[in-house]
């Protein structure tokens, strides 16, 4: 992680409840940079006009829960990392989306500062290493790009 130019992580989080939003905020606006969504639709629009890290999004909404909110969003943002938060006992999806990719982590309410902080900590570190392998597959295929062509010129000289 030590060439990827480190930045301010940006964190999206996702809660229908106003007072989550408020406490998330206060407990973390000076260590990242907080974008916040009420909705599942909100989320989305913040989405496609800012790039984040993280996804953090509460499962039980109104509208729409918070894996299938994160379904939703796989395939149009696939690089921030997806976190769920839930206060209740819904451990067989909840394993079920962390055994299919959709999450890489979930974390209970109330959660606990500096452990949620070591989440998140974790979270950028995987999205930075996700960003450098993208990066060296890309250059491993120009690089083969390179040699074959190098090579079909020498089979024709």
């Amino acid at each position: 992680m030590s060439d990827i130019i480190m930045e301010k992580i940006k964190i999206l989080y996702v809660d229908d409840e106003k007072i989550n939003l408020q406490a998330f905020r206060t407990t973390f606006k000076h260590d990242y940079e907080i974008l916040l969504a009420e909705s599942a639709k909100e989320a989305r629009q913040l989405l496609g006009n800012n790039a984040v890290h993280i996804v953090i999004t509460d499962q039980r909404m109104p509208t729409e829960t918070g894996i299938d909110f994160l379904t939703s969003i796989k395939d149009t943002h696939p690089e921030p990392i997806r976190i769920l938060l839930t206060a209740y006992s819904d451990s067989q999806l909840v394993q079920e989306s962390l055994d299919n990719g959709l999450i890489y982590h979930y974390l209970t309410k109330p959660w606990e500062e500096n452990y949620f902080k070591n989440i998140i900590r974790n979270a950028f570190e995987t999205y930075c290493l996700r960003k450098k392998v993208k990066s060296l597959k890309k250059e491993a295929q120009l690089l083969k790009q390179d040699l074959e062509l190098s090579q079909r010129q020498n089979l024709e000289t």
